[in-house]
């Protein structure tokens, strides 16, 4: 077995390979199930995988995940918000994708780190100002990895191209949502 990055290459392209030749199994669907727990707080939990058209249950309600606003937005600071969970989802792609074209390319990591910074005006949210987005503005990712700099360029070009929810924010995704 061959391990690049605590990543077992051999598993990798054996995946990357079987992929290739059943795309079926490379479409999957993630769900969470959310219960209101008043104010501001939500807790959220991880639901049903399927991958490939096989749904694995062995994930359900494995993971919560709580958010909340701080007290200056008038929540109780009792969890992480929901921007802070797009930019934690965001850091965690980033890493998944660097991760897996380093270990794929045989560079070996010593370390990633990951600062983000995400810029909201509120007055798109509650309203205020018609001419505001309500979501972000803009989202700021800085990549301190320990690679050469050739390496380090190319595995931001990777990312740029490759990573899930980079591509999640950066274009538009349809969102459907259904009063039950």
């Amino acid at each position: 077995m061959t391990v690049i990055n605590d990543v077992d290459i051999d598993a990798l392209r054996h995946s990357t390979k079987t992929l290739r030749t059943d795309p079926t199994v490379a479409r999957a669907t993630f769900t969470v199930d959310g219960s209101w727990q008043g104010g501001y707080r939500i807790t959220t939990r991880t639901g049903a995988l399927t991958q490939g058209g096989e749904r694995d249950g062995t994930r359900v309600a494995k993971f919560a995940m709580t958010s909340d606003e701080p007290v200056a937005a008038l929540g109780t600071d009792t969890a992480p918000t929901p921007a802070e969970y797009v930019l934690h989802a965001l850091a965690g792609c980033y890493t998944v994708t660097i991760t897996t074209h380093a270990a794929l390319q045989g560079i070996a990591l010593k370390g990633i780190r990951l600062s983000l910074e995400a810029d909201i005006d509120m007055r798109g949210f509650l309203g205020i100002d018609p001419s505001v987005r309500p979501g972000l503005q803009q989202i700021r990712v800085d990549v301190d990895l320990d690679a050469t700099r050739e390496q380090l360029e190319e595995l931001i070009a990777l990312v740029q191209k490759r990573s899930a929810i980079r591509d999640t924010l950066a274009n538009p995704v349809d969102v459907v949502t259904t009063l039950m």
